[in-house]
């Protein structure tokens, strides 16, 4: 496996969360899934600077048969969040058919194609595989659309490098010979599953679990996606919902902007303000004056929470092939946000007689791209040796 160039891409509506593989070696990143227009006219502050971080302030503009309009320039990430016209996922999005989900994934891997070659103007970077992953909602229908327009040759041009000299431009031809389309939660059951390096299984117990059942519930911005697997395998009965945490980040956006004169540049930044913990929950409206935010964050947080476990109760009541469970799963970033919402609204569920005990794994948060990053392994292993397990994705 170490002669192969792989790329992971959990799409997520809040952050893209990547993992590459270069000959072995291994990078990782993650982007706020934002885009925002870039105008030269407003463009106040070329690169001159020695400090200026590539990743904060990527410019982006793609050639592609994958996207409609192929004449704009976009700031993308950390840099498409703090401006003015930034654009968030609208609620239930569909992945493959906007030309921003191109426009992300290209710009983060041509950036990584530049981090390996930091002084050249022009690159050539070849993917032996490409793992990306949809809801179950869009997965069955739109896998194969999303395969054909990832496929082949795809230029980046990102404007205004620093460390590049005039034009300060690099060009990324990014070409990608292989894709494979994972289901948000079959992965994160592969991310647990499967040793990164022999791709082995590595938790016996968990797949011995799976002979009577296990549920797992991938929160994230947009969507919740539950994944039956029954004897190692996902089942296709099971099916996600548009509901995720952005709706409850951008209520509490609202209110402390109304009450506390504060705007938050993005969901990003609000979010690592909620992942560094409760110490952390205040803002500063002006400077020296802090304002608790407390009472916006946790009201919502617990919403959230009863709806994802009645989610999950109606998961687990309305597919035969699951009934009993031997477990649930909490995954993704949003459940890591509001893990303690979640534990204390469950204590309320077994009050009612319905207990739900999830469990809450290590790394829950990066278990998808975790999986995603065996899927491509697995494949390009089918490939050439024809030796690959079944549970590649879900089954229907």
């Amino acid at each position: 496996m170490e002669r192969y160039n792989f790329l992971a891409v959990d799409i997520g509506n809040s952050w893209y969360k990547v993992l590459a593989s270069d000959n072995g070696v291994m990078s990782e990143y993650q982007m706020p899934n934002a885009l925002a227009l870039f105008d030269d006219q407003y463009y106040e502050k070329p690169y001159d600077e020695e400090d200026v971080v590539l990743e904060d302030n990527l410019i982006v503009e793609v050639k592609s048969q994958a996207i409609v309009d192929k004449r704009e320039v976009y700031y993308t990430g950390k840099a498409a969040a703090r401006q003015r016209n930034v654009s968030l996922t609208s609620f239930n999005n569909q992945k493959v058919d906007e030309d921003r989900t191109y426009i992300l994934l290209f710009g983060i891997a041509a950036y990584h194609a530049v981090s390996f070659n930091p002084h050249d103007a022009e690159i050539c970077y070849e993917l032996d595989q490409l793992a990306v992953s949809l809801p179950t909602t869009q997965y069955k229908e739109k896998k194969e659309l999303f395969k054909q327009r990832l496929m082949g040759t795809h230029t980046v041009i990102l404007h205004k490098v620093p460390g590049i000299p005039e034009p300060k431009e690099v060009v990324v031809k990014l070409q990608i010979n292989d894709v494979i389309v994972g289901a948000e939660g079959a992965c994160a059951y592969l991310g647990l599953t499967r040793d990164q390096d022999t791709l082995g299984i590595k938790d016996d117990s968990l797949v011995k679990d799976s002979s009577k059942g296990v549920i797992i519930g991938d929160l994230g911005g947009d969507s919740v996606d539950f994944v039956g697997i029954k004897n190692n395998k996902p089942v296709a009965s099971v099916e996600g919902e548009p509901f995720g945490i952005n709706q409850f980040l951008d209520h509490i956006i609202q209110k402390v902007s109304k009450n506390e004169l504060y705007k938050f540049d993005s969901r990003s930044e609000l979010e690592e303000k909620l992942a560094a913990g409760p110490s952390e929950w205040y803002v500063e409206p002006f400077a020296g004056v802090k304002k608790d935010i407390s009472k916006y964050v946790v009201p919502q947080l617990r919403s959230m929470a009863m709806k994802y476990l009645e989610h999950f109760d109606r998961v687990r009541s309305g597919s035969n092939e699951i009934k009993g469970a031997a477990r649930y799963i909490a995954v993704g970033g949003a459940a890591k946000l509001a893990q303690r919402q979640i534990q204390e609204a469950a204590v309320k569920w077994t009050e009612r007689g319905r207990p739900i005990e999830l469990t809450f794994p290590e790394n829950l948060e990066k278990l998808n791209v975790l999986g995603l990053m065996i899927l491509a392994k697995m494949n390009q292993m089918k490939k050439h040796h024809g030796n690959v397990s079944d549970l590649v994705s879900t089954r229907g």
